[in-house]
C-alpha cells in the first residue's frame, strides 16, 4: 500500500452552544489524524458568514490550519473584499472559493455570478495573498446542460487563478479517474483532491446526492436499503465501502483526500484507521 496522503476535513459552522461544544470534541479527535487543514462552509448566500469567521478563528486558535469557504452569490464585491481583508488580517492565507447556492427565496445573484468570476476578483484585488481552492464535479454539476459546458466552466476557474480543486463527493472512482484524464488532456496540472462523504444514513445521503449531482450506484443503494433502520450496521458497511474507495484512490496516487465530516469524527476515524493499517 502506498504512503497515506495528507488528509483534510470540512466542517460547517455550529448554530448552538451544544453544536460548538460538539465541534470542539470533533476537532480534537481529528487533530489526532494529522489534518493538513480544516475547511469551514459558508452557507447559502453567505448566511453563516459571521459564524464561519468565528469557527475559523476557533480552529486556528487550537493550532490547526483553518480554511474558510467564500461564496459570491448574493454578496456584493465590497462585502467580499472586506471579508478577504478580514481573513488576511487574521493570518488566513488559504480559502475555498465557490459560487454558492442562492438562499431560499432569493432572486438576485449579486455582482459576481460564477466561481471563476470570484477567483478572478480575488486575484485582481489580493494578488497571491491567498491559496485558492475551487470545486470540481467528476459527475458534472447538477445545473450543467452538458459535459462539455461543465468542463469548460471548470477550466475557466483554473484559468482565473485557482491553485487546486476539491471534488464533490462520489462513489464511482472511475468518474474521478476520467475527470483527471480530461484535465491532463487539457493541460490542467493543478492538484485535484477527491472529496469523500462517509455514509451516515441513506435518506441524508440521497438528499445530498440529489442536491449536488452525485450518483449513488444501484448496487450501493440497494445494499444500504437492506439495512432499513439498522443504522449501526449500515454505518459499519459504509465504513468498509468508503475505506475501499480511499484505498483505490491512494493506490492511484491522489495528492490528498478531503472528508466531508458533517461535524462528526467517529466514522472518519474508523476509515482512516482502516486505510492506515
Amino acid at each position: 500500500m502506498p504512503k497515506l496522503p495528507p488528509l483534510s476535513f470540512e466542517f460547517f459552522p455550529p448554530q448552538t452552544e451544544a453544536g460548538i461544544q460538539k465541534l470542539r470534541i470533533t476537532t480534537e479527535a481529528l487533530r489526532l489524524l494529522d489534518a493538513e487543514f480544516i475547511s469551514v462552509t459558508f452557507g447559502a448566500g453567505g448566511s453563516t458568514k459571521e459564524k464561519t469567521l468565528q469557527t475559523v478563528l476557533e480552529i486556528k486558535s487550537l493550532g490547526l490550519k483553518a480554511v474558510p469557504h467564500i461564496s459570491c452569490i448574493s454578496s456584493p464585491k465590497s462585502e467580499i473584499l472586506e471579508l478577504l481583508k478580514q481573513y488576511e488580517s487574521k493570518g488566513i492565507d488559504h480559502i475555498v472559493a465557490l459560487r454558492g447556492d442562492n438562499p431560499s427565496g432569493a432572486v438576485s445573484h449579486g455582482e459576481l455570478n460564477y466561481a471563476n468570476e470570484l477567483v478572478a476578483f480575488i486575484r485582481d484585488e489580493m494578488g497571491d495573498k491567498f491559496y485558492i481552492e475551487v470545486g470540481a464535479y467528476p459527475e458534472f454539476h447538477p445545473e450543467a446542460d452538458n459535459a462539455l459546458e461543465d468542463f469548460s466552466n471548470f477550466k475557466n476557474k483554473v484559468n482565473a487563478g485557482a491553485d487546486s480543486a476539491i471534488t464533490q463527493f462520489f462513489f464511482n472512482v472511475d468518474a474521478y479517474f476520467r475527470f483527471i484524464e480530461e484535465c491532463q488532456k487539457s493541460s490542467i496540472s493543478i492538484p485535484i483532491i477527491p472529496g469523500i462523504m462517509p455514509i451516515y444514513n441513506i435518506k441524508q445521503l440521497s438528499r445530498f446526492a440529489n442536491n449536488c449531482g452525485a450518483e449513488i450506484p444501484r448496487w450501493l443503494r440497494m445494499r444500504l436499503e437492506d439495512y432499513q433502520d439498522d443504522i449501526p450496521s449500515l454505518r459499519e458497511f459504509g465504513v468498509d465501502v468508503i475505506s475501499e474507495i480511499c484505498e483505490t484512490l491512494i493506490q492511484y496516487g491522489v495528492p490528498s483526500i478531503h472528508f466531508y465530516t458533517l461535524n462528526e469524527s467517529g466514522i472518519i476515524s474508523k476509515i482512516v484507521k482502516n486505510i492506515r493499517d
